[in-house]
């Protein structure tokens, strides 16, 4: 852990002056800097994400770029005729994860803030769902956090869609899911994947991090 040598400690001493001893101080650290900025919400049913809200908690003087992933309904899919997304989540669950992802953001990138809302119940078409903001003093950080932060939060966040069409409805697995459980071997399989974090490139943006290696056990 790195130190940092602090302040002058001045004592009193009885029927002496007050004297000054050079006593040094070591602190880790993290405890002399600011808080680092991290703002996760799940909005309830019937509020809208205002998007201004995020952009603006994550703005600053020293922040150069601001990445951000708006995820509305659209109107149609596989040629059925969406009426409206509707979502459930495990709240505390949820929250817990979207602070873990955004850690796991921090220590890939150096970013200033970070700002997740998910909503809950029903989403109209042409309404925001879910909204991700990153900032950070170069925009190569911030992007590729904000895509980072989406794909982990469909990958394993327990928030659950259900696709409401003209027709009928029903609930749906994120591709992103199905495709970590696979990974994390629990298909059934006997040959197993291991999933390790690759060292991302920092001269350009939004590159895989992870990859994924064949086991037999």
């Amino acid at each position: 852990t790195a130190f940092t040598t602090i302040g002058i400690l001045l004592i009193s001493v009885p029927n002496k002056d007050q004297l000054s001893l050079g006593i040094t101080v070591k602190v880790p650290k993290t405890a002399m800097n600011s808080e680092e900025k991290t703002l996760v919400e799940i909005i309830d049913d019937n509020n809208q994400i205002n998007l201004a809200k995020y952009i603006n908690y994550v703005s600053a003087p020293q922040a150069g770029a601001i990445a951000t992933f708006s995820g509305t309904t659209r109107d149609t899919f596989e040629g059925k005729t969406v009426v409206e997304l509707r979502y459930e989540a495990y709240v505390p669950m949820a929250i817990k994860n979207l602070k873990s992802i955004c850690s796991a953001a921090r220590s890939s990138w150096d970013l200033h803030s970070i700002a997740v809302a998910h909503r809950l119940g029903i989403v109209p078409v042409g309404e925001t769902s879910v909204f991700v903001a990153v900032s950070a003093t170069h925009r190569a950080d911030s992007l590729d956090a904000c895509k980072f932060l989406i794909d982990e939060l469909k990958a394993s966040v327990p928030i659950w869609k259900k696709e409401v069409y003209s027709d009928g409805e029903v609930w749906k697995e994120n591709p992103e899911f199905l495709e970590r459980r696979l990974e994390l071997g629990k298909d059934g399989g006997c040959c197993r994947r291991k999933i390790e974090t690759a060292a991302h490139d920092k001269k350009s943006c939004c590159k895989p991090k992870v990859k994924v290696e064949e086991a037999i056990d």
